[in-house]
C-alpha cells in the first residue's frame, strides 16, 4: 500500500470484533511504536498493552464511550516528560509532541495491518493512575484500542491545502 493510500485508509474507529489480535501483528504494532523519533531520541516512554477483557470494568472508568472496551486490547502510551527533551531557549518540554509522534506511528502500523485504532485523549487521569500503576516519573497522555474494525467510518470533511497551508516566499 502506499503511503498517502495509508493515511487516506486509517480512521477513528468506533466499533470493533472480539477478533483476537495474532502476536505477530501486534509486536509489528510496538515495534512501529519503538521506532517512532523522539527528541534526542530520549524513548521517555513506556507502552501499556492491556487485555481488554480482564480489565473491562477498570477501563470503562477511563473511557466510558462503550466501543472503547469492544477490542481485544487497548493500548496506553505513558511519558516521562522529566525524562524528555526541553528547549532550552524556552524551557518548552516536548513530551506531549513525543507522545503524539509514537502514537501516530502505532496507529498508522496498526492500520496497514488491518488493525483498528482511535486516539483517545479525553481520559479520566486517576482512574488510568488507579489501574496501571505508573512509575513516579510516568504519567498517560494517550489511549486506543486496538483490534479489528466492526464499523463502516464516517465521512469526515478535510479543509484542503489553500485553506490550511501557508507559504511564506
Amino acid at each position: 500500500m502506499e503511503f498517502l493510500e495509508l493515511i487516506e485508509k486509517r480512521y477513528s474507529v468506533r466499533g470493533y470484533k472480539q477478533d483476537p489480535i495474532e502476536k505477530e501483528k501486534l509486536e509489528k504494532v510496538l515495534e512501529a511504536g519503538i521506532l517512532a523519533p523522539t527528541g534526542v531520541n530520549a524513548q521517555a516512554f513506556k507502552i501499556y498493552v492491556i487485555n481488554t477483557e480482564k480489565y473491562k470494568k477498570e477501563l470503562k472508568k477511563i473511557y466510558s464511550a462503550p466501543w472503547f472496551v469492544e477490542a481485544p486490547i487497548v493500548l496506553c502510551l505513558a511519558m516521562a516528560p522529566s525524562k524528555c527533551w526541553t528547549r532550552p531557549w524556552d524551557g518548552k518540554n516536548i513530551s506531549d509532541i513525543d507522545a503524539g509522534i509514537v502514537m501516530d506511528h502505532i496507529i498508522l502500523a496498526a492500520t496497514d495491518l488491518g488493525l483498528g485504532t482511535c486516539f483517545i485523549g479525553a481520559f479520566k487521569k486517576y482512574a488510568a493512575y488507579d489501574l496501571l500503576k505508573f512509575d513516579e516519573d510516568y504519567e498517560p497522555v494517550l489511549f486506543t484500542p486496538l483490534g479489528y474494525p466492526n464499523d463502516k467510518g464516517r465521512n469526515t470533511t478535510r479543509k484542503t491545502i489553500a485553506e490550511l497551508v501557508v507559504y511564506k516566499d
